[in-house]
């Protein structure tokens, strides 16, 4: 048994900066794609942090449930859709996929939804906050069980100790009624390099029991070198390395399925078996794990 991405959904428009709108299109777009009905949706994770006028509550997957359209209706026989934030910063997609895995491995629902996407709290790109590093992105993974090999090797997790790398924050005692609309980002000098260290340890775990041959790598975007730095420390190959646009900055929370979709649409993970997923984040700390492709149909 074994748990695979059945579709992606990716949103990216300018038309909106609302990462709840641009979630809930990816979400849908996801479902359109299989062929899934919304009711077959049990779960539905969101990985997102960077939301928009900084929302706190409710929860966001609750607000990207409505904008996907899952679960509208609250009736006595209508199926329950459950749906949750799961804030780990870069790394929440890689986690995701864990719980999703216990989650449909019980059975007790037919598909897991995770979505992902940053956005600037003041739902503008404006020349005020071209600092922000983060791109406005939503992106969706639709997960199931299959009784083949194919899908998601164990999770590997680790964090370094000491202080984290980085930062977000809303500075209350200074920015007044407008908290709604700003975020403090602080990422220390040596941010890329802690990250890189954790993310190599985790994806060496991964890759223990497997000889790298065939194996495409998709990582967190920190910076848009960052995956061909990990591909060196592990000795992959820089033309196995796929990763989403990055013309706007980093996609943060959505870089991984992002560039899984990219790659999926583009035909560039043809001849290879596997995706080494791995993510890392301001912890610092990442968590990786190894995707085995559905084998190509022969002729």
């Amino acid at each position: 048994m074994g748990i695979r991405i059945r579709s992606t959904g990716t949103s990216r428009s300018t038309d909106t900066h609302s990462v709840v709108e641009h979630s809930g299109r990816a979400a849908r777009q996801c479902l359109e794609q299989a062929g899934v009905r919304p009711d077959q949706v049990g779960v539905l994770i969101n990985t997102g942090v960077f939301r928009d006028s900084n929302t706190v509550e409710p929860a966001v997957a609750a607000l990207i449930q409505k904008a996907a359209g899952i679960g509208l209706d609250y009736t006595k026989t209508d199926p329950r859709t459950f749906s949750f934030d799961l804030m780990n910063g870069a790394v929440g997609v890689v986690n995701a996929v864990q719980v999703a895995s216990s989650v449909l491995s019980t059975g007790g629902t037919e598909h897991v939804l995770i979505v992902a996407g940053d956005t600037h709290p003041s739902l503008t790109r404006s020349s005020a906050d071209a600092e922000f590093p983060y791109a406005t992105a939503g992106a969706a993974l639709l997960l199931e069980q299959v009784d083949g090999p194919e899908g998601f090797g164990p999770v590997h997790t680790a964090t370094a100790p000491g202080t984290p790398a980085g930062q977000a924050y809303v500075d209350t005692a200074t920015m007044g009624a407008v908290g709604r609309t700003l975020m403090t980002i602080e990422r220390d000098t040596d941010f890329e390099d802690r990250i890189l260290t954790v993310a190599t340890e985790v994806a060496q775990s991964a890759l223990a029991d497997f000889d790298g041959a065939f194996v495409a790598l998709i990582a967190s975007t920190p910076s848009p070198h960052f995956p061909k730095r990990l591909a060196d420390a592990l000795g992959i190959d820089q033309d196995a390395v796929r990763v989403p646009d990055l013309s706007d900055g980093d996609p943060h929370t959505a870089a991984l399925p992002l560039a899984y979709a990219r790659a999926s649409a583009e035909g560039t993970l043809a001849g290879y078996t596997h995706v080494l997923f791995v993510a890392a984040g301001a912890g610092p700390s990442a968590a990786a794990t190894l995707y085995r492709l559905p084998a190509e149909p022969t002729a």
